[in-house]
């Protein structure tokens, strides 16, 4: 499966998280009228806001899929990981208005606790997301796409929120009416977090970041291929859901054009196998201890 392809797979996973948030933030938004529940009423706001960021995955996977012009040679595909840096922001600035009107609940806590039916609404949004991430996780990882995990990351933490929804909005019917004011703040707690998470790794890659593990992953597949002697330099960069590598290897100089060739094919065939990577420009060199002998 092409590039083009996982990309709209990915959209078919951000459709999945804009309903099943529309949905949720809705009904949870709706029973904390009824019930006067702050912690359901931040985890429905969390839900409204993941609805945004959700059409900010599915707008960047849209751009991401354009095939190259005259001004994008190659591609829009960085367009997936803006639209996550975009998604983080938004997370951002609800997350602190939650945790400011929880601080401020805590110290004028009401003495009486939210209904229960907020708690099992919690409870059962919660069982939809675990449902919506497990979706979302494996797509992501069939596709390799960077923006699918990181808003399966946010389903997650988000099923999460609404189980310590259902604790706060519990602990409250036994005169623990703090609890649900707390909850409210670890709820916006876990927004700033994921937030911050899906910032930090958006910004990695778009300045070029790559984790080095992975870096000496690539160096020993290419380097236990026959007929590569050495590899002097090796860089890699993601584009999108892409990784794009540039190695220098070295090779016997008394090979000749096609039998050099043949050591790049068989590179190329490897890192597609093991690594899903289609994108590596290969400069060969004559190994230095043979030429100079």
């Amino acid at each position: 499966m092409d590039v083009y392809s996982n990309l709209k797979q990915g959209e078919r996973g951000a459709w999945v998280s804009i309903i099943a948030y529309i949905f949720c933030a809705t009904l949870k938004i709706g029973v904390a009228l009824l019930s006067g529940s702050e912690a359901l009423m931040a985890d429905g706001l969390n839900n409204s806001t993941d609805v945004v960021a959700s059409i900010a995955v599915l707008i960047g996977l849209r751009i991401a899929s354009k095939p190259p012009d005259q001004d994008h040679p190659y591609g829009h595909f960085r367009a997936e990981t803006i639209s996550s840096l975009v998604a983080s922001f938004i997370m951002l600035f609800v997350g602190i208005q939650v945790v400011t009107d929880a601080v401020s609940s805590l110290f004028h806590s009401k003495q009486s606790a939210p209904g229960m039916l907020a708690g099992w609404t919690a409870l059962a949004t919660a069982v939809v997301m675990l449902f919506v991430y497990r979706y979302n996780r494996d797509l992501a990882k069939r596709t390799n796409s960077q923006a699918l995990m990181a808003a399966a990351a946010d389903n997650r933490s988000d099923a999460l929120v609404s189980i310590g929804t259902f604790v706060g909005v519990a602990g409250a019917q036994f005169q623990m009416y703090w609890l649900d004011p707390l909850a409210a703040f670890v709820v916006g707690f876990i927004i700033l977090k994921t937030a911050w998470d899906i910032f930090r790794n958006a910004t990695h890659q778009l300045t070029d970041g790559f984790d080095q593990t992975q870096l000496e992953d690539l160096r020993a597949t290419i380097g236990d291929i026959a007929g590569v002697r050495d590899i002097s330099d090796i860089k890699a960069r993601y584009h999108g859901s892409s990784v794009l590598v540039d190695v220098v290897i070295h090779v016997d100089p008394e090979l000749n054009v096609v039998e050099s060739h043949t050591i790049t094919e068989k590179i190329e065939a490897r890192m597609r196998k093991v690594h899903k990577i289609s994108a590596i420009h290969i400069h060969i060199e004559p190994e230095q201890r043979i030429a100079e002998r």
